[in-house]
């Protein structure tokens, strides 16, 4: 591990990264590598998780091509200087800041979007202009071994080398000195991390997760409300990180909701053949999930095949916060079903608990958007819609508090990979007196005038 980062580390020194020729050069080359192992990706994807080459398209190698699109697009802008205005107090001078990359960059990818989540702090990283070593999860064994052997044959490991392994080699790269580390995943293995980096004072950005809520106040349009919020919930049978975690719906229009809900989940007809489900990612999740399921409060679903690892998807009605449900993210197809009557009472049981990852709301009701918006702290979310914010680039994506440190996406990862050094120059043809002594009456006045105005 040493060596691997030493080697980057004296690349770096060169400053061959930092040319945005070359930035460029390796982005589009990454995209032609990943054009050109559509078919394998899809196959390991499928054997992974039984995820269709759909769902590998829109879900994992779309919004890759996206990203490096928009990097490649506007580098030029976002690695330009920017000027920023003086203040009286520092006249006459010219004020800017230069976007610089850290050097060599960590980034240790997660299992449930091996490919779009190993990949797209990848892609900021090298527009930032830094080395990577890419770390992807280990759990879905045959995409580490196809995203290694993607970049390991194609890039020169001084610049971007992927290391697989488990737990120890985790480890023992966590060891290592870095200039940036960047992690996908749960929140122990977060704090771990960040553990780590801080003995060497290494800024990290941590995409961690949480208990996202969605509300459904009394007024809103169900029909598409409900087929938008179940799609995002069920999408990759709720192995994603901003999925619905769960539902919180008004009292008045439980009973519609919960019908018009098993009506939708009949028509999609979830199942590995036809391409819109997958698998749980192993059978230690399968446990953990046959746990969180009451069959006393299960209204819809809850069948279990351990030897496929599949779990239906599953609504749970009369739930409530003290249930073990609630206690943990979800991060599979179960459904926890909340009625509220107030919706100030519903706000402040969920702002008792971590800050979540994402919050969804669907109503026509725009005070109750606003009172949620501004009195609920979150990563990000949307409104009448869910998901479909991480596939805009224009809006930071990333955490608070318990559900992550930072974002990025856009022109927020590039910044997320950067260091951000300011810069005053001063011109030579004047230069105030006030500074330097004797301090008269005079220039105490002067100075209190020019930094109080």
């Amino acid at each position: 591990m040493e060596q691997h980062i030493q080697q980057q580390r004296d690349f770096f020194q060169t400053d061959a990264t930092k040319p945005l020729a070359f930035r460029k050069e390796q982005l589009l080359k990454l995209k032609r590598i990943l054009q050109e192992n559509e078919e394998a990706m899809a196959d390991a994807i499928h054997k992974d998780f039984k995820k269709s080459a759909f769902d590998c398209y829109t879900n994992e190698l779309g919004l890759l091509y996206l990203d490096i699109k928009e990097a490649v697009k506007n580098l030029k802008k976002w690695a330009g200087p920017k000027r920023q205005w003086s203040n009286l107090i520092n006249f006459p001078s010219k004020n800017y800041i230069i976007r610089e990359p850290f050097g060599v960059s960590l980034i240790i990818g997660a299992w449930n979007y091996p490919f779009q989540l190993s990949f797209a702090p990848v892609i900021a990283a090298i527009a930032a202009g830094n080395t990577v070593i890419l770390k992807p999860s280990e759990v879905p064994s045959h995409t580490s071994s196809l995203i290694a052997k993607m970049v390991n044959e194609n890039f020169d490991p001084r610049f971007f080398r992927v290391v697989e392994g488990g737990v120890p080699e985790t480890t023992e790269l966590l060891e290592q000195k870095f200039d940036k580390v960047f992690f996908t995943g749960s929140v122990p293995v977060g704090k771990i991390v960040y553990q780590a980096a801080a003995k060497h004072l290494t800024p990290v950005t941590l995409e961690i997760g949480g208990k996202s809520p969605a509300f459904i106040t009394e007024k809103c349009d169900l029909n598409v409300a409900l087929r938008r919020l179940l799609w995002g919930k069920f999408l990759n049978a709720g192995q994603t990180c901003i999925a619905p975690d769960y539902i919180l719906v008004h009292e008045k229009i439980k009973d519609e909701f919960i019908s018009k809900a098993k009506a939708f989940i009949d028509e999609q007809a979830y199942s590995f053949e036809r391409g819109n489900y997958v698998q749980i990612i192993n059978e230690r999740n399968m446990q953990r999930l046959e746990k969180l399921i009451d069959p006393e409060k299960v209204v819809y679903g809850g069948e279990i095949n351990h030897e496929e690892r599949y779990i239906s998807p599953t609504l749970m009605d009369n739930v409530s916060f003290d249930d073990p449900i609630m206690q943990e993210e979800i991060f599979g197809p179960i459904l926890p079903i909340i009625a509220y009557s107030d919706l100030s009472t519903v706000i402040a049981q969920v702002k008792a608990r971590p800050k979540p990852l994402a919050c969804y709301i669907l109503t026509k009701e725009r005070n109750k958007k606003e009172q949620i918006l501004h009195s609920l702290s979150f990563g990000g979310g949307a409104v009448n819609e869910t998901i479909m914010h991480i596939t805009n680039s224009n809006l930071p994506f990333g955490g608070v508090g318990d559900s992550g440190i930072g974002n990025y996406h856009g022109e927020a990862g590039f910044l997320a990979f950067s260091h951000q050094k300011s810069i005053m120059e001063k011109q030579t043809w004047f230069e105030p007196s006030f500074k330097f002594a004797p301090y008269t009456d005079k220039k105490f006045k002067l100075v209190r005038w020019l930094i109080g105005r």
